[in-house]
């Protein structure tokens, strides 16, 4: 299907945007399971096949996995959620589209996770790329992807401008002053604070380097204790410490990359562009009435929102063949 769209001239390549949408899974919201029985889902008696792909999912892991607190014994991949009213149990269709003509260039199902959703970005974009050779210059989103490493990975290793708002935490409300009141050095890896003092990583020379990751892949530059002891505006920096901290992820320079397209005219014209995938889900909701799934299992939702994104993509391939059609004038017999 995407590939005639192609032909038709459909799909531009030069920009994608990505999305995702709750739809409700066909399981019970007052059946559930609690997460201390979630062990009893490998009686042979529970064997239907979406407790199977559960399960295999759950061991292809490798490792500890947390289990929602929550279960659904009819859909166990289905995850409990709300949004604007009570809770349910669901999954997330995510769309992956070219905005030339708002055609879907790919879908995943994943479970109601914003790490899901983020994860599938990545997957989208690597297969679309192998399938179709197709790699995008611009990715357009919401703030939900807009984590430092998946900025990393869009900038650093796919060379794809990020049209996305930054995720950040580091502004402070309470008056006192923010890692962005702060210079930074990048030829001599360091934060200078407004007073010119600097924040380092380290501050002696050690025989062997250290990278001073931590497991948040960030970065902890401090101040000298004696430069902060004596700083006059120590009350607006770290009042309740005795110097100032600030920790740099190791993605920061792919999200000043993003902060700085943000500040560009492409950038409002990406945030029209967006609007386009929220069009085609509430077309997938109100048109095809897909609010609700009829089949179970992350494979049963991934047919599912599959076979709804072919429809819209034939909807939108057949509306543009019609308009590109001359006008046939009607002739007497």
């Amino acid at each position: 299907m995407v590939t005639r769209c192609m032909k038709e001239g459909l799909v531009g390549g030069e920009g994608f945007a990505v999305d995702a949408s709750v739809i409700k899974a066909d399981a019970n919201r007052s059946r559930s399971t609690a997460r201390e029985g979630a062990e009893d889902l490998r009686d042979p008696q529970h064997a239907t096949r979406a407790v199977r792909e559960y399960l295999a999912a759950l061991d292809a892991q490798g490792e500890p996995v947390t289990v929602p607190a929550s279960i659904s014994p009819t859909d166990p991949g289905a995850r409990w959620t709300a949004v604007d009213g009570p809770a349910f149990y669901a999954y997330s269709t995510n769309y992956l589209i070219d905005v030339r003509a708002g055609i879907i260039v790919d879908v995943e199902a994943t479970p109601t996770l914003r790490t899901a959703e983020v994860k599938a970005t990545r997957t989208m974009i690597e297969r679309v790329e192998e399938r179709f050779d197709l790699k995008p210059e611009r990715l357009i989103g919401d703030m939900a992807y807009g984590n430092a490493e998946l900025l990393g990975w869009m900038v650093n290793d796919k060379g794809i401008a990020p049209h996305v708002p930054v995720w950040d935490k580091t502004q402070r409300d309470d008056g006192t002053l923010s890692s962005s009141d702060f210079e930074w050095d990048e030829r001599a890896n360091e934060y200078r604070c407004p007073q010119g003092q600097p924040l380092r990583s380290e501050w002696r020379t050690f025989k062997h380097p250290r990278t001073r990751i931590t497991k948040a892949n960030t970065i902890i530059y401090h101040a000298s204790q004696a430069a902060c002891s004596k700083c006059p505006m120590k009350s607006r920096c770290c009042p309740n410490t005795p110097r100032r901290k600030i920790a740099r992820s190791v993605h920061e320079s792919a999200r000043d990359v993003a902060r700085n397209i943000a500040k560009t005219d492409a950038y409002k014209q990406s945030r029209k562009d967006r609007k386009k995938v929220e069009v085609l889900f509430a077309h997938l909701k109100r048109i095809l009435r897909l609010d609700r799934l009829r089949l179970r299992g992350p494979n049963g939702a991934h047919d599912e929102f599959l076979l709804a994104a072919t429809a819209q993509n034939l909807r939108r391939m057949a509306k543009w063949l019609f308009s590109a059609q001359p006008e046939v004038t009607s002739m007497a017999i």
